[in-house]
């Protein structure tokens, strides 16, 4: 190093997530001083894992609670000069619409890029953010009805005075999945047709012809 230059301490990086698989708030990464911030400040846990300890929120707390306890920690970490990435889904001081007015802005991009498109290969893109099997549109609001519909079934036991509406809900669940299998059948069949632009050019002029010489006179 130098003479003169600052002498730096890098810290070791935090990330601060939603586990898939479970739906708790997991810290991972750190030193002994992050666990500390992130119990005191954050009311983490420290828990064994496969690959060393790391730090999770309780069971059973609210998403709110999730999101402002993951927060809090996350700007404790960064004040005490720790490297933090916050999963946007946990940040607390995000606009409360901000979600939402971002998958509107998205649906609203995809219909632009639908009519925009000039080739099949760009149409079949499009087709494959609304049916994709892993994050398509429509299997995502498939999984939310069905959720939705498991909610709201009542017990085996119990009876209900109207039950279509819900049952409803499971038969809407089956259109959706249908929906995005054609979606995907349509997707496949624009993926291998012959690649040519569906801009419209107006067909060549024919060539014109040159004029005849005039007659000399002798």
């Amino acid at each position: 190093m130098k003479p003169g230059e600052p002498d730096f301490l890098v810290l070791e990086y935090v990330t601060i997530t939603k586990d898939p698989r479970t739906g708790l708030v997991v810290a991972i990464g750190g030193t002994e001083r992050a666990a500390d911030i992130l119990q005191r400040t954050g009311g983490f846990l420290t828990a064994p894992g496969p690959r060393g300890d790391y730090h999770r929120l309780p069971h059973g707390l609210p998403i709110e609670q999730q999101r402002l306890k993951a927060t809090a920690a996350s700007h404790a970490l960064l004040c005490a000069g720790h490297s933090v990435h916050l999963d946007p889904a946990l940040n607390a001081l995000t606009a409360p619409n901000g979600e939402r007015d971002a998958a509107l802005r998205y649906l609203a991009q995809l219909a632009e890029r639908a009519s925009r498109a000039e080739s099949s290969t760009e149409v079949a893109q499009v087709l494959t953010e609304i049916a994709g099997p892993a994050s398509g549109l429509l299997p995502l609001t498939r999984d939310v009805v069905v959720r939705a519909w498991i909610a709201l079934s009542p017990a085996p036991d119990a009876e209900s005075a109207d039950p279509d509406p819900v049952a409803d809900l499971g038969t809407t669940a089956n259109a959706l999945s249908r929906a995005a299998h054609r979606i995907l059948a349509a997707r496949n069949h624009a993926a291998r047709a012959p690649e040519r632009s569906t801009a419209t050019t107006p067909p060549p002029s024919p060539a014109r012809q040159p004029p005849a010489p005039a007659p000399r006179r002798r």
